[in-house]
């Protein structure tokens, strides 16, 4: 069974977040990572307008080789970083694991929200966190069957909820929509009918646990 793990971190504490440092009033979203060999390339949204100082301050990082461009809509832009060698500390502590990066927003402090296979595979990131004396300070570590804290849970599974927030950032869902469904699915890695299947399901159950839990029984 998968778990899952909150946790918090200081962004001067860990390689990435060193990396990054992002200007005030900008706040920062790791989407995943792609493990490519001996490399690790994350995947980074950087929200708010003093994009090109962050673009500056990432690429005159001695640990970086390249920072990209890839999409930018508004104040948000999507960059993907490349590191000199292997990346250390945290990022080397996911994949070694092999943790699903859920969620990842961070400016001066980091909030991760990680899914791991099974209890070994979350051990295994503690162990590490813990040899590499990484001050994480964990929020919850919870099944996915387990409730929620507050109200009814959605009940998505972790790629329903994935390729959700993937069509929600990328405007799939605005009038008119800013990006097709073959896009999404070519970012994911999944086949067009996959990715429809997913969002079309994950809004069911949203829709359901939105009206059906507030609905009274007229039986």
């Amino acid at each position: 069974m998968s778990v899952l793990l909150e946790f918090t971190i200081d962004a001067d504490a860990f390689q990435l977040g060193q990396v990054l440092a992002p200007p005030p009033e900008m706040v920062l979203e790791l989407e995943r990572i792609v493990p490519t060999g001996a490399m690790v390339m994350p995947f980074v949204w950087a929200i708010g307008d003093e994009y090109h100082t962050f673009e500056e301050r990432v690429r005159s990082h001695p640990a970086i080789r390249s920072l990209t461009s890839l999409d930018r809509f508004g104040d948000q832009g999507l960059y993907r970083l490349e590191w000199h060698g292997a990346p250390t500390d945290l990022i080397a502590a996911f994949e070694r694991s092999e943790a699903v990066i859920l969620e990842a927003r961070g400016d001066e402090t980091w909030k991760f929200r990680l899914r791991f296979s099974d209890h070994d595979a979350l051990s295994t990131f503690h162990e590490t966190v813990r040899d590499l004396d990484l001050p994480i300070r964990v929020d919850r570590t919870y099944t996915l069957l387990e409730p929620f804290e507050q109200g009814r849970p959605l009940d998505l599974t972790p790629e329903q909820r994935e390729a959700l927030v993937l069509a929600v950032r990328r405007g799939y869902f605005a009038s008119p929509s800013r990006v097709e469904l073959d896009e999404l699915a070519g970012e994911l890695g999944i086949s067009r009918q996959a990715i429809s299947k997913r969002i079309r399901r994950g809004n069911e159950k949203i829709i359901e646990s939105a009206l059906l839990s507030s609905t009274p029984d007229t039986d």
